[in-house]
């Protein structure tokens, strides 16, 4: 088995992570790879773009960020990936820095792989394709200033919505535990497949989460009459200014990310102990 490690190194503890990876790996028998960029005993090394196509499987090291980075470009060799918690949260990590000693499960292939589905976002000026991006957790359009409403029409088929409000997520069922939970979206179960578009701060007592099915097509348009700049967001980066005659479709990407469970617990599970709320599934 070849395994490639992919640290954010900014993270606390994530360089001895490496070092002890390093080691585990070694005692295993499972050839390592590192970015040609860091330097590690036990550990080869090759230019970061190659290492998806020579390892079966991507270990990733940092919070949930440095998942979704390297999650969505493995997604595009079909290959699976662990996360190691070194972030704040670290939602979509499997394992926590003392839980390296299941590593071991990965030689033997006692793990699962769950199937994420990610979204397609293609932004159009004038009915031109000016780019296209790839979200895990979401899609987000607001304001560049704090309280400026936008207009904002989204239409799914013949149907349009349109709404008065801070800003609008669209998010796959992975994306429901982020930006979209905190505005006040439901909690999905990632093993389900559909696309939930919640307004933030929505100024209509009518306004509420609306959830789609996974082969629906989301356009959306946005304008500001007070001139304010909207933004699109993708997984967390600004990636273009939204203008008049800016319109952005949305649909279920062809490509799934896929995550590696080493540990039997559940998504409910998963909820209790991230988000520390007291209750027990």
């Amino acid at each position: 088995m070849v395994v490639a490690i992919l640290p954010n190194l900014d993270k606390r503890g994530s360089a001895e992570v490496v070092e002890k990876l390093g080691v585990i790996l070694k005692q295993e028998g499972i050839v390592a790879y590192l970015p040609d960029t860091i330097c590690s005993p036990n550990f080869k090394t090759a230019p970061e773009d190659s290492l998806y196509s020579l390892a079966d499987v991507i270990i990733t090291i940092g919070g949930d960020g440095t998942i979704i980075r390297y999650a969505k470009r493995a997604a595009l060799d079909n290959k699976p990936v662990l996360g190691i918690n070194a972030g704040r949260m670290g939602y979509l990590a499997n394992i926590e820095q003392n839980e390296l000693s299941l590593i071991s499960k990965l030689k033997s292939k006692e793990y699962f792989v769950e199937d994420r589905m990610m979204l397609s976002v293609d932004v159009f000026e004038n009915g031109n394709l000016i780019n296209s991006y790839t979200a895990l957790n979401d899609a987000v359009i607001t304001s560049g200033f704090i309280s400026r409403i936008v207009d904002i029409s989204v239409s799914v088929g013949k149907d349009t919505i349109n709404y008065l409000a801070d800003g609008l997520i669209v998010s796959t069922p992975t994306g429901s535990t982020a930006y979209s939970m905190s505005a006040g979206g439901p909690i999905i179960d990632p093993s389900t497949e559909n696309m939930c578009i919640t307004p933030i701060c929505s100024h209509s007592l009518s306004a509420k989460p609306i959830l789609l099915g996974a082969e629906k097509e989301i356009s959306l348009k946005s304008f500001s009459k007070k001139r304010t700049e909207i933004f699109l967001t993708v997984d967390g980066r600004k990636v273009t200014n939204v203008k008049p005659y800016t319109q952005i479709k949305i649909t279920k990407s062809p490509n799934s990310v896929k995550l590696i469970r080493l540990n039997d617990r559940s998504f409910y599970k998963t909820l209790s102990v991230k988000f520390k709320d007291g209750r027990s599934f």
